[in-house]
Protein backbone atom coordinates (compact mmCIF):
# COMPACT_ATOMS: atom_id res chain seq x y z
CA UNK A 1 0.00 0.00 0.00
CA UNK A 2 2.78 2.98 0.77
CA UNK A 3 4.81 1.29 -2.07
CA UNK A 4 1.71 2.27 -4.44
CA UNK A 5 1.11 5.59 -2.82
CA UNK A 6 5.22 6.25 -2.64
CA UNK A 7 6.06 9.46 -4.91
CA UNK A 8 9.24 8.40 -7.10
CA UNK A 9 12.39 10.86 -7.71
CA UNK A 10 10.88 12.31 -10.33
CA UNK A 11 8.24 13.82 -8.78
CA UNK A 12 5.55 11.64 -10.53
CA UNK A 13 3.36 9.21 -9.45
CA UNK A 14 2.87 5.93 -11.41
CA UNK A 15 -0.71 5.77 -10.00
CA UNK A 16 -1.56 9.56 -10.96
CA UNK A 17 0.32 9.29 -14.55
CA UNK A 18 -2.48 5.96 -15.11
CA UNK A 19 -5.11 8.25 -14.24
CA UNK A 20 -3.73 11.45 -15.82
CA UNK A 21 -3.96 9.10 -19.38
CA UNK A 22 -6.67 7.71 -18.66
CA UNK A 23 -8.36 10.94 -17.53
CA UNK A 24 -6.72 12.62 -21.28
CA UNK A 25 -7.85 9.49 -23.37
CA UNK A 26 -11.50 9.70 -22.13
CA UNK A 27 -12.23 13.11 -21.20
CA UNK A 28 -10.31 14.05 -24.35
CA UNK A 29 -12.28 12.23 -26.72
CA UNK A 30 -15.33 12.81 -24.91
CA UNK A 31 -14.59 16.23 -24.83
CA UNK A 32 -13.95 16.30 -28.27
CA UNK A 33 -17.42 14.75 -29.19
CA UNK A 34 -19.45 16.66 -27.38
CA UNK A 35 -17.57 20.16 -27.34
CA UNK A 36 -17.54 19.61 -30.81
CA UNK A 37 -21.19 18.99 -30.90
CA UNK A 38 -22.15 21.43 -28.60
CA UNK A 39 -19.82 24.51 -30.48
CA UNK A 40 -21.73 23.35 -33.71
CA UNK A 41 -25.53 23.74 -31.89
CA UNK A 42 -24.64 26.72 -30.64
CA UNK A 43 -22.08 28.43 -33.17
CA UNK A 44 -19.01 29.65 -31.53
CA UNK A 45 -16.82 26.72 -33.13
CA UNK A 46 -13.96 27.52 -35.52
CA UNK A 47 -15.14 29.64 -38.67
CA UNK A 48 -15.06 27.71 -41.72
CA UNK A 49 -12.24 28.29 -44.33
CA UNK A 50 -12.57 31.21 -46.06
CA UNK A 51 -13.38 31.22 -50.10
CA UNK A 52 -10.59 31.71 -51.88
CA UNK A 53 -10.29 35.36 -53.46
CA UNK A 54 -9.43 35.67 -56.85
CA UNK A 55 -7.64 38.78 -58.20
CA UNK A 56 -8.68 40.91 -61.13
CA UNK A 57 -7.13 38.44 -63.58
CA UNK A 58 -8.19 34.77 -63.18
CA UNK A 59 -8.84 31.72 -65.21
CA UNK A 60 -8.13 32.21 -68.88
CA UNK A 61 -7.20 35.56 -68.60
CA UNK A 62 -4.46 34.79 -65.60
CA UNK A 63 -3.12 32.24 -67.87
CA UNK A 64 -2.26 34.75 -70.71
CA UNK A 65 -0.83 37.40 -68.43
CA UNK A 66 1.44 33.97 -66.66
CA UNK A 67 2.28 33.11 -70.09
CA UNK A 68 3.45 36.40 -71.00
CA UNK A 69 4.14 38.27 -68.21
CA UNK A 70 7.62 39.49 -68.92
CA UNK A 71 7.38 40.98 -72.37
CA UNK A 72 3.53 42.64 -70.74
CA UNK A 73 5.49 43.87 -67.53
CA UNK A 74 8.47 45.40 -69.66
CA UNK A 75 5.41 47.53 -71.81
CA UNK A 76 4.24 48.78 -68.99
CA UNK A 77 7.62 49.91 -67.64
CA UNK A 78 8.68 51.54 -70.80
CA UNK A 79 5.31 53.14 -70.33
CA UNK A 80 6.08 54.45 -66.83
CA UNK A 81 9.10 55.70 -67.47
CA UNK A 82 8.43 57.49 -70.75
CA UNK A 83 5.54 59.61 -69.18
CA UNK A 84 7.95 60.14 -66.49
CA UNK A 85 10.86 61.62 -68.97
CA UNK A 86 7.74 64.16 -71.20
CA UNK A 87 7.06 65.23 -67.91
CA UNK A 88 10.77 66.30 -66.92
CA UNK A 89 11.16 67.78 -70.46
CA UNK A 90 7.75 69.74 -69.87
CA UNK A 91 9.52 71.40 -67.01
CA UNK A 92 12.48 73.08 -69.01
CA UNK A 93 10.68 73.46 -72.12
CA UNK A 94 7.94 75.69 -70.48
CA UNK A 95 10.46 77.44 -68.64
CA UNK A 96 11.57 78.42 -72.11
CA UNK A 97 7.97 79.44 -73.73
CA UNK A 98 7.51 81.45 -70.83
CA UNK A 99 10.78 83.34 -71.24
CA UNK A 100 10.58 83.64 -75.12
CA UNK A 101 7.05 83.07 -76.28
CA UNK A 102 5.50 80.01 -77.59
CA UNK A 103 5.41 81.34 -81.11
CA UNK A 104 8.64 83.39 -83.69
CA UNK A 105 8.87 83.07 -87.12
CA UNK A 106 11.13 80.39 -89.00
CA UNK A 107 14.45 81.13 -89.28
CA UNK A 108 14.31 83.89 -85.99
CA UNK A 109 16.64 84.09 -83.02
CA UNK A 110 13.68 82.74 -80.79
CA UNK A 111 13.40 79.79 -83.34
CA UNK A 112 17.16 79.01 -83.20
CA UNK A 113 17.67 78.41 -79.50
CA UNK A 114 14.79 76.62 -79.45
CA UNK A 115 15.94 74.16 -81.76
CA UNK A 116 19.77 74.41 -80.32
CA UNK A 117 17.89 73.38 -77.28
CA UNK A 118 14.84 71.75 -77.91
CA UNK A 119 15.21 70.10 -81.42
CA UNK A 120 17.42 66.79 -80.42
CA UNK A 121 15.48 66.26 -77.49
CA UNK A 122 12.09 66.31 -79.78
CA UNK A 123 13.58 64.15 -82.68
CA UNK A 124 14.43 61.41 -80.07
CA UNK A 125 10.91 61.66 -78.97
CA UNK A 126 9.52 61.05 -82.02
CA UNK A 127 11.88 58.25 -82.96
CA UNK A 128 10.82 56.05 -79.86
CA UNK A 129 7.03 56.93 -80.68
CA UNK A 130 7.55 56.05 -84.03
CA UNK A 131 9.28 52.76 -83.03
CA UNK A 132 6.93 51.18 -80.49
CA UNK A 133 4.33 50.26 -83.08
CA UNK A 134 6.95 48.19 -85.15
CA UNK A 135 7.89 46.89 -81.60
CA UNK A 136 4.30 45.80 -80.43
CA UNK A 137 3.98 43.88 -84.06
CA UNK A 138 7.68 42.76 -84.09
CA UNK A 139 8.07 40.90 -80.22
CA UNK A 140 4.04 41.07 -78.77
CA UNK A 141 1.96 40.19 -82.01
CA UNK A 142 4.17 38.03 -84.14
CA UNK A 143 5.20 35.39 -81.01
CA UNK A 144 1.28 35.44 -79.61
CA UNK A 145 0.11 32.59 -80.87
CA UNK A 146 3.22 31.24 -83.61
CA UNK A 147 4.79 30.68 -80.69
CA UNK A 148 2.51 27.75 -78.88
CA UNK A 149 1.92 27.04 -82.56
CA UNK A 150 5.52 26.13 -82.98
CA UNK A 151 6.00 24.73 -79.34
CA UNK A 152 2.73 22.26 -80.19
CA UNK A 153 1.01 23.30 -76.35
CA UNK A 154 -1.93 24.98 -78.84
CA UNK A 155 -2.96 21.61 -79.38
CA UNK A 156 -3.10 20.73 -75.49
CA UNK A 157 -4.93 24.26 -75.00
CA UNK A 158 -7.61 23.40 -77.29
CA UNK A 159 -8.31 20.41 -76.12
CA UNK A 160 -9.02 21.77 -72.49
CA UNK A 161 -12.39 22.55 -71.30
CA UNK A 162 -12.58 25.73 -72.40
CA UNK A 163 -14.12 26.77 -76.17
CA UNK A 164 -12.22 27.91 -78.67
CA UNK A 165 -13.61 31.41 -78.57
CA UNK A 166 -13.21 31.75 -74.97
CA UNK A 167 -9.59 30.88 -75.48
CA UNK A 168 -8.91 33.61 -78.31
CA UNK A 169 -10.77 36.23 -76.41
CA UNK A 170 -8.75 35.79 -73.64
CA UNK A 171 -5.56 35.46 -75.63
CA UNK A 172 -6.57 38.20 -77.90
CA UNK A 173 -8.26 40.75 -75.36
CA UNK A 174 -6.05 40.95 -72.51
CA UNK A 175 -2.51 41.44 -75.09
CA UNK A 176 -4.49 44.12 -77.14
CA UNK A 177 -5.83 45.83 -74.09
CA UNK A 178 -2.27 46.45 -72.90
CA UNK A 179 -1.33 47.85 -75.96
CA UNK A 180 -4.24 50.56 -75.98
CA UNK A 181 -3.29 51.68 -72.67
CA UNK A 182 0.17 52.32 -72.83
CA UNK A 183 -0.05 53.57 -76.18
CA UNK A 184 -2.69 55.83 -75.10
CA UNK A 185 -0.84 56.84 -71.85
CA UNK A 186 2.30 57.59 -74.09
CA UNK A 187 0.75 59.41 -76.77
CA UNK A 188 -0.98 61.70 -74.13
CA UNK A 189 2.05 62.27 -72.28
CA UNK A 190 3.69 63.57 -75.73
CA UNK A 191 0.71 65.35 -76.87
CA UNK A 192 0.79 67.30 -73.44
CA UNK A 193 4.57 67.90 -74.12
CA UNK A 194 4.53 68.91 -77.89
CA UNK A 195 1.51 71.01 -77.56
CA UNK A 196 2.33 74.45 -76.09
CA UNK A 197 5.61 74.84 -78.39
CA UNK A 198 4.15 73.23 -81.84
CA UNK A 199 4.79 75.93 -83.76
CA UNK A 200 8.55 75.75 -83.03
CA UNK A 201 8.92 72.38 -83.04
CA UNK A 202 10.54 71.66 -86.29
CA UNK A 203 9.63 75.42 -87.62
CA UNK A 204 5.55 74.06 -86.97
CA UNK A 205 6.05 71.28 -89.69
CA UNK A 206 3.85 68.86 -87.78
CA UNK A 207 2.82 66.69 -91.00
CA UNK A 208 6.62 65.92 -92.01
CA UNK A 209 8.25 66.12 -88.47
CA UNK A 210 6.71 63.26 -86.97
CA UNK A 211 3.79 64.46 -84.72
CA UNK A 212 1.34 63.81 -86.82
CA UNK A 213 2.22 60.08 -86.52
CA UNK A 214 2.92 60.23 -82.07
CA UNK A 215 0.17 62.39 -80.79
CA UNK A 216 -3.42 61.98 -80.64
CA UNK A 217 -5.07 58.86 -81.91
CA UNK A 218 -2.50 57.97 -84.40
CA UNK A 219 -0.08 55.91 -82.35
CA UNK A 220 -2.40 53.61 -80.75
CA UNK A 221 -4.13 52.92 -83.90
CA UNK A 222 -1.09 52.20 -85.39
CA UNK A 223 0.24 49.91 -82.78
CA UNK A 224 -2.89 48.21 -83.20
CA UNK A 225 -2.78 47.67 -86.59
CA UNK A 226 0.57 46.30 -86.93
CA UNK A 227 -0.16 44.25 -83.88
CA UNK A 228 -2.74 42.98 -85.27
CA UNK A 229 -0.93 42.38 -88.87
CA UNK A 230 1.36 40.33 -86.38
CA UNK A 231 -0.97 38.19 -84.47
CA UNK A 232 -2.76 36.94 -88.11
CA UNK A 233 0.30 36.45 -90.07
CA UNK A 234 2.35 34.08 -86.91
CA UNK A 235 -1.35 32.07 -87.30
CA UNK A 236 -0.04 31.42 -90.67
CA UNK A 237 2.97 31.27 -90.71
CA UNK A 238 3.10 29.23 -87.52
CA UNK A 239 7.02 30.28 -86.99
CA UNK A 240 8.03 33.02 -84.59
CA UNK A 241 10.91 34.01 -86.41
CA UNK A 242 9.83 33.90 -89.89
CA UNK A 243 6.39 35.53 -88.64
CA UNK A 244 8.55 38.53 -87.37
CA UNK A 245 10.34 38.92 -90.46
CA UNK A 246 7.06 39.30 -91.88
CA UNK A 247 5.84 41.66 -89.89
CA UNK A 248 8.85 43.58 -90.30
CA UNK A 249 8.58 43.80 -94.12
CA UNK A 250 4.95 44.80 -93.57
CA UNK A 251 5.73 47.80 -91.30
CA UNK A 252 8.12 48.95 -93.84
CA UNK A 253 5.83 48.66 -96.92
CA UNK A 254 2.48 50.11 -94.53
CA UNK A 255 4.56 52.90 -93.48
CA UNK A 256 5.92 53.86 -96.77
CA UNK A 257 2.52 53.89 -98.42
CA UNK A 258 0.82 55.93 -95.27
CA UNK A 259 3.86 58.63 -95.66
CA UNK A 260 3.69 59.18 -99.37
CA UNK A 261 0.21 58.00 -100.60
CA UNK A 262 -2.11 58.48 -97.60
CA UNK A 263 -1.44 60.85 -94.97
CA UNK A 264 -1.51 64.26 -97.58
CA UNK A 265 -4.90 62.85 -98.86
CA UNK A 266 -6.71 63.00 -95.08
CA UNK A 267 -7.46 66.34 -95.49
CA UNK A 268 -8.20 68.95 -98.51
CA UNK A 269 -5.87 71.40 -99.13
CA UNK A 270 -5.95 75.22 -99.14
CA UNK A 271 -4.84 77.83 -101.42
CA UNK A 272 -3.63 81.00 -101.37
CA UNK A 273 -2.73 83.33 -104.63
CA UNK A 274 -0.57 86.17 -104.55
CA UNK A 275 0.73 88.13 -107.61
CA UNK A 276 3.50 86.50 -109.58
CA UNK A 277 6.31 89.46 -108.93
CA UNK A 278 4.57 89.56 -105.61
CA UNK A 279 5.88 89.11 -101.73
CA UNK A 280 4.41 86.11 -99.92
CA UNK A 281 2.79 84.03 -99.50
CA UNK A 282 1.12 84.79 -96.25
CA UNK A 283 0.04 81.58 -94.43
CA UNK A 284 -1.64 81.05 -91.31
CA UNK A 285 0.72 80.33 -88.27
CA UNK A 286 2.16 76.84 -88.05
CA UNK A 287 0.59 75.86 -91.40
CA UNK A 288 2.41 72.87 -93.48
CA UNK A 289 3.56 74.41 -97.16
CA UNK A 290 2.60 71.25 -99.77
CA UNK A 291 3.16 72.65 -103.22
CA UNK A 292 3.35 75.68 -105.31
CA UNK A 293 1.56 76.33 -108.93
CA UNK A 294 1.30 79.30 -111.14
CA UNK A 295 -1.98 80.24 -112.18
CA UNK A 296 -3.86 82.47 -114.82
CA UNK A 297 -6.28 85.41 -113.43
CA UNK A 298 -9.16 82.98 -113.74
CA UNK A 299 -7.31 80.34 -111.55
CA UNK A 300 -6.37 77.66 -114.51
CA UNK A 301 -3.14 76.50 -112.34
CA UNK A 302 0.64 75.37 -114.30
CA UNK A 303 3.36 73.75 -112.62
CA UNK A 304 6.09 75.90 -110.20
CA UNK A 305 8.83 75.50 -112.81
CA UNK A 306 6.54 76.97 -115.94
CA UNK A 307 7.64 79.80 -118.00
CA UNK A 308 11.09 79.89 -116.13
CA UNK A 309 13.64 79.45 -119.10
CA UNK A 310 14.05 81.29 -122.15
CA UNK A 311 11.77 84.35 -122.71
CA UNK A 312 10.17 83.60 -119.76
CA UNK A 313 7.95 87.23 -119.57
CA UNK A 314 6.08 86.06 -123.39
CA UNK A 315 5.78 82.72 -122.19
CA UNK A 316 3.63 83.63 -119.20
CA UNK A 317 2.37 86.72 -121.05
CA UNK A 318 0.85 83.87 -123.60
CA UNK A 319 -0.51 81.61 -121.00
CA UNK A 320 -2.34 84.28 -119.14
CA UNK A 321 -0.19 83.81 -115.87
CA UNK A 322 -0.37 86.27 -113.50
CA UNK A 323 -0.84 84.56 -110.01
CA UNK A 324 1.53 82.01 -108.11
CA UNK A 325 -0.38 79.52 -105.47
CA UNK A 326 0.54 77.94 -102.65
CA UNK A 327 -1.57 75.10 -100.64
CA UNK A 328 -1.02 74.19 -97.67
CA UNK A 329 -2.65 72.42 -94.78
CA UNK A 330 -3.81 74.71 -91.45
CA UNK A 331 -2.78 73.37 -88.21
CA UNK A 332 -6.68 73.59 -87.36
CA UNK A 333 -7.24 70.74 -89.71
CA UNK A 334 -4.50 68.32 -87.89
CA UNK A 335 -7.16 67.17 -85.60
CA UNK A 336 -9.38 66.33 -88.03
CA UNK A 337 -7.09 64.30 -90.30
CA UNK A 338 -5.79 62.17 -87.75
CA UNK A 339 -9.45 61.03 -86.56
CA UNK A 340 -10.12 59.87 -90.32
CA UNK A 341 -6.12 58.03 -90.11
CA UNK A 342 -6.71 56.68 -86.90
CA UNK A 343 -10.26 55.26 -88.14
CA UNK A 344 -8.99 54.00 -91.06
CA UNK A 345 -5.86 52.34 -89.13
CA UNK A 346 -8.53 50.75 -86.78
CA UNK A 347 -10.82 49.66 -89.37
CA UNK A 348 -7.99 47.62 -91.29
CA UNK A 349 -7.11 45.98 -87.56
CA UNK A 350 -10.61 44.77 -87.28
CA UNK A 351 -10.44 43.27 -90.33
CA UNK A 352 -7.49 41.55 -89.97
CA UNK A 353 -8.36 40.42 -86.12
CA UNK A 354 -11.57 39.36 -88.15
CA UNK A 355 -9.90 37.16 -90.80
CA UNK A 356 -7.57 35.87 -87.66
CA UNK A 357 -10.85 34.64 -85.47
CA UNK A 358 -12.71 33.36 -88.59
CA UNK A 359 -9.37 31.16 -89.66
CA UNK A 360 -8.93 29.91 -86.13
CA UNK A 361 -12.55 29.14 -86.03
CA UNK A 362 -12.62 27.56 -89.07
CA UNK A 363 -9.75 25.03 -89.60
CA UNK A 364 -7.60 23.41 -87.06
CA UNK A 365 -4.53 25.86 -85.18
Amino acid sequence: MSRTGTVTPGGTDPAADTGTAADAGTGTAADAGTGTAADAETGSGPAPAAAVRRGPLHGLPWLVWRRHRALLRTGLLITVAGCATFAYQRIGLMDFLHTNGASAGAGSQVSQEFQNAFGTMFSRDVEFLRLLPLLTGLFLGAPLIAAEQERGTLKLVTTQSASRGRWLAATLGLPLALVVLCTTLLSAAFTWLWSPAHALVADGDWLESGAFDTTGPVPVATALFLTSCGIALGMLIRRVTAAMAATAVLSVVASVIWDEKVRALLGTLRSVSYPYDGDGPSLPAASVRIDDWVSTADGTLYGFGTCTTGDAEACRAKLGIVNRVTQYFDYGQMAGMQWLGAGILLALAAVVLACAVWRAHRRPL
